[in-house]
């Protein structure tokens, strides 16, 4: 697996503050996908999709926090 890494200057984190940070995917041919979205402000969302087709999104705070409602931006996913 070679994951590719794309900055992006402007998002709003899942804290809400409008920062900047870097997308990251990994795949194989198997169906193992992870995507992680990394902030300048500590945040961080994560979109795992396993070889079994199960699914984990996560949304974490830079205090830590976890997130509940809407994870995740639509990046075309």
């Amino acid at each position: 697996m070679v994951g590719t890494k794309n900055h992006f200057t402007a998002e709003q984190a899942p804290c809400g503050k409008i920062v900047p940070g870097d997308h990251y995917e990994d795949r194989d041919d198997y169906g193992l996908v992870i995507r992680d979205e990394y902030y300048d402000c500590g945040c961080r969302r994560i979109r795992h999709e396993y070889h079994d087709g199960s699914t984990e999104v996560r949304a974490i705070r830079h205090d830590g926090k976890p997130v509940k409602g809407e994870l995740e931006p639509n990046h075309g996913w």
